[in-house]
């Protein structure tokens, strides 16, 4: 295995296990998010059913494409083509979050991590897969 395989198995299998922690907001009752969403310093939790449902269902898309990140992560030789569109988009989901992050005005040390995070990432396992060369179709 080469050094870009271990690397990209390391990141995807980081990337997938953290995303999958995910799902715990999934399932978390309402008033442990209200909980949470204060002490983050973004004010009382917004009423309304669109808020839960979006926090829900964006956290259980996390968690899923932490089990796509890890599937990846068993075969990066076979798989690279996968990796590195995955790795692409999420590179691009980084450089929209942080628009995301500056329109929604969302504090700026959220703003500085999440979206420049992400990008960073995904650009890592993109350029990472792309120097991987998957076998030969027999």
């Amino acid at each position: 295995m080469t050094i870009a395989e271990r690397l990209l198995v390391l990141l995807l299998r980081a990337v997938g296990i953290a995303s999958m922690l995910a799902v715990v907001p999934t399932f978390m009752p309402r008033m442990y998010m209200a909980r949470i969403h204060e002490r983050l310093g973004l004010g009382p939790f917004p009423e309304g059913p669109i808020v839960e449902y979006l926090a829900r269902s964006t956290s259980m898309f996390y968690a899923a494409m932490g089990v796509v990140l890890l599937v990846l992560s068993g075969d990066v030789q076979r798989r690279s083509g996968a990796a590195a569109l995955a790795g692409g988009l999420m590179a691009a989901c980084g450089a929209v979050l942080l628009i995301i992050d500056v329109r929604a005005g969302m504090p700026w040390w959220w703003a500085a991590a999440e979206g420049p995070f992400v990008f960073l990432l995904g650009a890592a396992a993109f350029l990472l897969a792309r120097q991987i060369r998957s076998p030969a179709a027999p």
